[in-house]
């Protein structure tokens, strides 16, 4: 990047949003009960980022953007096509484990059905921009794969949270309203929020749940909130450190409670990022966090809107942005090393502040051809 990229683009890059992000999660390091090893992985999740930085920098044009991006992601797809008959025990959950009752759903090539899920999702909506910039035949191929995948992971929240991302995004497009959309989806964020988490603290939002869905738990989530959300408490200001509340010592010596649906002290995460962020970086810096990735770049596409160049890529970056703040009620994934959710979800944030920023050149430069 540093021989072939310009430099003004670079340093665009390093934003005052992304400083503060790291800054908060290093000083967090310092109240870890391993601070050498929560820095350690800390590190390699800033490495991870270039990686993120490299897909949006290194094209040349947003054309080349989206052939490159068109060409891996649909290599991608077939290849976990491909084994769901060539391996499908790698690529379909068995009756065997942990958790026998996700057998039959995919998974592909992620560990899990509830991370496939949102990932194929998010290759979904590349698949409507690649249809909306140039790239039409790869386009509807990545985007009937991908929704038809995400179908058979069997995650009914990310199945109802993707249809409300494309179509919160065409609405506001529909109206030439960027604003309305923004209102609507901080409207359905706090109705999320109040659905998911909110049980956990009223009897009225746990009943209106249970009127909804089948299983107002989520699986067991609530006992793991419950858990996390009275830890809070031990250290609210500061936190437990990056990476060093779940699979701690102290966590892994506690006495197992049979009442509970989840053995806490085998949970590697609390199954909801915004509690994660307030338990790692405290309630300041857990709040700090949520609203530079989930806020600020809301007001990044409100910005790249002005710009009818930059309009078809704001719209995917801010639909992932959008659903994976929803996704973020029942999954951890903020800072979290090479974990695809977290890489996908910076991606967008990158993206939104670039186009924010920046003109989009739809061709390379003479003197890049």
């Amino acid at each position: 990047m540093l021989l072939t990229v310009d430099r003004r683009i670079l340093a665009r890059l390093v934003s005052p949003s992304w400083i503060a992000i790291f800054a908060i999660a290093y000083l967090s390091c310092l109240q870890s009960y391993d601070p050498a090893a929560s820095a350690r992985g800390l590190t390699l999740s800033l490495i991870a980022m270039i990686m993120v930085a490299g897909v949006l920098v290194l094209p040349r044009s947003e054309r080349d953007f989206v052939n490159a991006g068109a060409n891996a992601i649909l290599l991608l797809i077939l290849i976990d096509y491909a084994a769901l008959f060539v391996a499908p025990d790698r690529a379909i959950h068995s009756a065997f484990g942990d958790e026998p009752w996700h057998a039959g759903f995919w998974r592909g090539h992620l560990l899990h059905k509830n991370v496939s899920a949102p990932v194929f999702s998010i290759l979904c909506m590349f698949g409507i921009y690649c249809l909306r910039a140039g790239a039409p035949l790869r386009g509807w191929a990545i985007t009937l794969l991908a929704a038809n995948f995400v179908l058979h992971t069997g995650s009914k929240t990310t199945i109802g949270f993707l249809p409300i991302a494309i179509g919160l995004v065409f609405a506001g497009r529909a109206v030439r309203s960027p604003g309305l959309m923004i209102l609507a989806h901080l409207a359905m964020s706090v109705l999320v929020f109040g659905l998911t988490l909110g049980t956990i603290y009223s009897d009225t939002l746990l009943s209106i749940t249970k009127a909804l869905i089948d299983d107002a738990t989520f699986t067991g989530r609530d006992d793991i909130w419950k858990f996390a959300s009275a830890s809070i408490a031990e250290r609210p200001w500061f936190g437990q450190g990056y990476a060093s509340f779940w699979l701690s010592p102290v966590i892994m010596g506690m006495e197992a409670n049979f009442e509970a649906s989840w053995d806490v002290r085998g949970i590697v995460t609390g199954h909801n990022s915004y509690l994660d962020a307030v338990l790692m970086f405290g309630l300041p810096g857990g709040i700090l966090m949520t609203a530079l990735l989930f806020v600020k770049p809301l007001f990044d596409y409100a910005r790249a809107y002005r710009r009818p160049q930059a309009r078809i890529f704001a719209d995917f970056c801010v639909m992932v942005v959008i659903l994976m703040t929803y996704n973020a009620m029942l999954e951890s994934f903020f800072l979290n090393r090479a974990d695809p959710m977290w890489l996908l979800t910076a991606l967008a944030v990158f993206g939104l502040g670039l186009a924010g920023r920046m003109s989009m050149r739809a061709e390379p430069s003479a003197s890049h051809r």
